[in-house]
C-alpha cells in the first residue's frame, strides 16, 4: 500500500499534467524505447528550441490527466514507454519534430498518437500534420500568390510603356 505522501505527490503530478494538457494547443505521444543518448539529447534540444515541453510520463498518471482534460481517447495509446511533447504556441511543432525523428529512427522512436485542439489524432494523422509547412512558409506562399498578379500586371504595363516610347 503506497504511503499518503506518495499518493499526494502522484495527485500533484496529475494536477500539473492536467493543466499542461488543457493549456496545450497540441501534443504528441511517442514510444522512445531504445533511443540512444545522443539521439535523445538532439531530440530534446530541438523540442526545447521550438518551445515544446517534452517529458517522459507514467501511463497511469497521464491517463488520469487526459481524462481530466477531456482527452479520454488518449487512454488507448498509453502502453509501453511513453513520452509527451506539448506546445501551447505552435500547434505544428511537436508533430513536425516527432515525425522527423520517427522517420530517422524508425525502429526505436515511434509516434503513438497525438491531439490538436481537443481532437485525438492517430499516428498517421500526426505524421501528416508534421509534414505541413510551417506558419512562416505558409505566409510566404500566400504572399507569393497574392503578389503574382501584381507582378504580371507590372510587367505588362512596363511592356506597353516601352512599346509606346519606341
Amino acid at each position: 500500500m503506497p504511503s499518503i505522501q506518495v499518493l499526494e505527490e502522484k495527485q500533484q503530478v496529475v494536477v500539473t499534467l492536467t493543466e499542461k494538457l488543457k493549456n496545450a494547443s497540441s501534443g504528441v505521444l511517442v514510444d522512445y524505447k531504445g533511443i540512444s543518448v545522443d539521439d535523445d539529447t538532439t531530440l530534446r534540444k530541438e523540442f526545447r528550441e521550438a518551445g515544446v515541453d517534452y517529458t517522459v510520463v507514467k501511463n497511469t498518471l497521464l491517463r488520469f490527466a487526459a481524462n481530466n482534460a477531456g482527452l479520454e481517447g488518449l487512454g488507448e495509446f498509453l502502453e509501453g514507454t511513453t513520452a509527451l511533447a506539448l506546445s501551447s504556441d505552435d500547434a505544428i511543432a511537436p508533430a513536425k519534430i516527432a515525425a522527423k525523428f520517427s522517420d530517422k529512427l524508425k525502429t526505436v522512436f515511434n509516434i503513438k498518437a497525438g491531439f490538436m485542439d481537443g481532437e485525438i489524432l492517430d499516428a498517421d494523422k500526426v505524421i501528416a500534420v508534421g509534414k505541413l509547412p510551417s506558419k512562416e512558409q505558409l505566409i510566404g506562399q500566400l504572399l507569393s500568390v497574392l503578389t503574382a498578379d501584381l507582378r504580371g500586371m507590372a510587367v505588362a504595363l512596363n511592356a506597353i510603356a516601352e512599346k509606346e516610347t519606341a
